[in-house]
């Protein structure tokens, strides 16, 4: 890339992070109510993120071969258990990905 192109290819990503993150502002301001369904999409989409990041991250595991999908299912039970007992989400998130590594890295190599 010339130095243009990188100059105009930061300028974009400038403006279109800035454009994401002001819009809403611009457009739903402190005085004005937004619409009820942006309500409703602000109540569920949290948890169908969520639902989803589970679903692409255990879509290529394979229950047939060899691991059998042990670590995922443990790491995913430690995650529910310390989420569900301690009610900390960087806790649990942080307990169930570093049980996850250690198992694939020395447990199930």
């Amino acid at each position: 890339m010339t130095l243009t192109e990188k100059i105009i290819t930061i300028g974009a990503v400038v403006f279109g992070t800035m454009i994401t993150r002001f819009l809403p502002f611009l457009i739903f301001p402190d005085k004005k109510t937004p619409p009820k369904w942006i309500i409703k999409l602000g109540a569920v989409l949290p948890y169908a993120m969520i639902g989803m990041l589970v679903i692409f991250s255990l879509k290529d595991v394979q229950f047939s071969q060899f691991s059998y999908g042990i670590p995922e299912i443990i790491a995913i039970l430690i995650t529910i258990f310390l989420h569900l007992w301690k009610r900390n989400m960087l806790l649990s998130i942080s307990a169930g990905t570093l049980s996850y590594m250690t198992m694939v890295q020395y447990i199930f190599v």
